[in-house]
């Protein structure tokens, strides 16, 4: 997958009814999975909920577990400790380039 094709999903610029007919999850649903903090659309000036490409394949996955009995509770959880993997494998990265530059005067970047 490109760069390009990544970022479009990223972008938050689908309603939330929209998002209702994608999921077949209704509007009170995808706010509760919102309060139960396991997505985060971003909000207009107005408060208008926006969600991305990746916030509905999130909330396909929450339906999938939450239909295998894994409670929102445990699915944060899961989300939390995947977030610390990624963030401490950001900082080995980093602590390598810092090495590899210290040492050999590389300076390469993500």
């Amino acid at each position: 997958m490109s760069a390009k094709d990544e970022s479009y999903k990223h972008k938050k610029v689908i309603s939330i009814g929209t998002v209702s007919e994608i999921t077949g999850l209704t509007e009170r649903q995808i706010r509760y999975y919102e309060e139960r903090k396991l997505i985060f659309p971003e909000r207009t000036q107005k408060g208008t909920r926006k969600y991305s490409f990746n916030d509905i394949e999130q909330l396909m996955e929450i339906v999938e577990k939450m239909e295998d009995g894994v409670q929102t509770f445990e699915i944060r959880q899961e989300m939390l400790k995947k977030e610390k993997k990624i963030d401490e494998k950001k900082i080995r990265d980093e602590m390598i380039r810092g090495q590899l530059n210290a040492r050999f005067g590389v300076h390469k970047s993500p």
